[in-house]
């Protein structure tokens, strides 16, 4: 792996640990064990790391979501939960901390985050809800787009820590009611008996 590509997974690291403001240059370049003069010829300032470090993980959480949807081994109702699991992995548990300080401190490459997040969301979701729709686990009268993207907005919202506190909803399982509460609502009774299935296998 080259210096650069070194870099841009060592740095991703230590900001989804410990959030994109609080990480220095100092702290990457000594935990590369490299001069901060060095750590800039590859990167010109903090706000292109950060901009790089953010698409990079963008793009590798897309491709492994997009993996497991067009993987025909599951329904679409075990699709999203094992997307659920594949994101808290990648994201050391989705802490909330660093995506808000992405937000707060560099606007413009959240804003390009957002919008690759959900141009790729609104797709995906949309094409688990018609497999849903082929296999009759969900309700036909749905509209997809509507579902799509209030899925999208739902994922969002839980994620606002004024609103879900971590000590009262734990980040795990929010996002397993959040799942539940989803799907109850577009399910039939093929797809209610796979949920109430997995929902009990994930409360043992």
């Amino acid at each position: 792996m080259e210096t650069k590509e070194l870099i841009l997974k060592e740095s991703l690291d230590m900001f989804l640990s410990h959030g994109f403001k609080s990480v220095t240059m100092d702290e990457i370049a000594n935990k590369m064990g490299m001069s901060k003069k060095t750590l800039y010829t590859h990167y010109k300032n903090k706000s292109e790391l950060v901009a790089a470090t953010s698409l990079h993980m963008c793009d590798h959480v897309c491709d492994g979501v997009n993996h497991i949807a067009t993987n025909d081994d599951r329904n679409p109702i075990e699709d999203l939960y094992e997307i659920k699991a594949y994101v808290m992995r990648e994201l050391k548990g989705d802490n909330s901390s660093p995506i808000c300080q992405l937000q707060k401190y560099y606007p413009e490459t959240h804003k390009l985050v957002h919008k690759k997040i959900y141009d790729f969301m609104d797709n995906c979701i949309y094409r688990n809800v018609e497999r849903g729709l082929e296999l009759g686990l969900y309700r036909d009268n749905i509209n997809k787009t509507f579902v799509a993207r209030m899925y999208f907005i739902g994922i969002q919202g839980i994620k606002d820590l004024s609103l879900f506190p971590v000590d009262q909803f734990p980040q795990d399982k929010l996002y397993d009611q959040y799942l539940e509460y989803h799907l109850r609502g577009i399910v039939t009774p093929a797809g209610r008996k796979i949920l109430n299935q997995l929902t009990q296998t994930n409360h043992e």
